[in-house]
């Protein structure tokens, strides 16, 4: 059974953490939604790529050189990942799970929003 905070020391790290946790919400939307859009084009431009006949005629790089569309969206996506996003849509969860392991050690955690939740002391006999 877990206990919320109660501490004015923990009501401000609680309110601290939550608080830098719902600043990378809207910058996290946004790069979901790059992505997204990405995949999409880069999805898209592949299926335009593949059942195009003349792809199996002629050699890769010039069936990339007539699609693209599929190329740029390909090298934008590489490129996304090579600059982080996969690292930057998850921005939150991976703050809160941080401060989970860190937290556990003071028999606390925390949720995703980083409100803090206090577990009950484990009893020595």
């Amino acid at each position: 059974f877990a206990c919320y905070v109660s501490s004015p020391d923990l009501k401000a790290f609680e309110r601290r953490l939550t608080e830098y946790i719902a600043c990378l919400q809207p910058a996290t939307g946004r790069w979901r939604m790059i992505l997204i859009v990405v995949s999409v084009c880069t999805a898209t431009g592949a299926w335009n790529w593949l059942i195009d006949p003349e792809t199996q005629k002629v050699s890769f790089f010039t069936s990339l050189w007539n699609h693209p569309f599929f190329t740029i969206s390909c090298i934008t996506l590489i490129g996304l990942f090579f600059a982080g996003i996969h690292k930057r849509v998850v921005a939150p969860s991976i703050i809160a799970a941080r401060c989970r392991t860190v937290l556990a050690e003071y028999n606390m955690s925390c949720d995703d929003t980083g409100k803090l939740i206090l577990k009950p002391r484990p009893h020595v006999q």
